[in-house]
């Protein structure tokens, strides 16, 4: 098993504009690619997703750069396993997909 040191998750923020129907279909079709590409909803317009190292997340960055949306925010932001393990929920629970995700990709509890 990796170091939960060595292990990233990249958590993805994100507001698009959503006013007109052309602006709704960008913003679906962004959160479709997202989940495509093994993302998990962690809240609204917060996604995650788990890399087994820095040179992956960084490569994977490189990629979804030729994905965003032309309009709205979107920022990220790379943590190790460790880091993310000690993040507070203060109201609610994780969810389904959440608790199902390990460390290792291939594993789901």
């Amino acid at each position: 098993m990796a170091s939960p040191y060595r292990v990233m998750r990249l958590i993805l923020f994100f507001d698009l504009p959503m006013n007109t129907k052309e602006e709704r279909r960008i913003y679906s079709k962004f959160r479709k690619y997202l989940i495509s590409n093994g993302f998990t909803m962690l809240q609204f317009s917060v996604y995650a997703k788990i890399f087994p190292n820095r040179t992956s997340l960084f490569q994977y960055i490189e990629g979804l750069k030729r994905n965003l949306p032309n309009k709205g925010s979107v920022r990220i932001m790379g943590v190790t396993e460790k880091q993310y393990e000690k993040m507070f929920i203060l109201v609610g629970g994780k969810s389904i997909q959440e608790e199902s995700i390990t460390e290792d990709p291939m594993v789901m509890l």
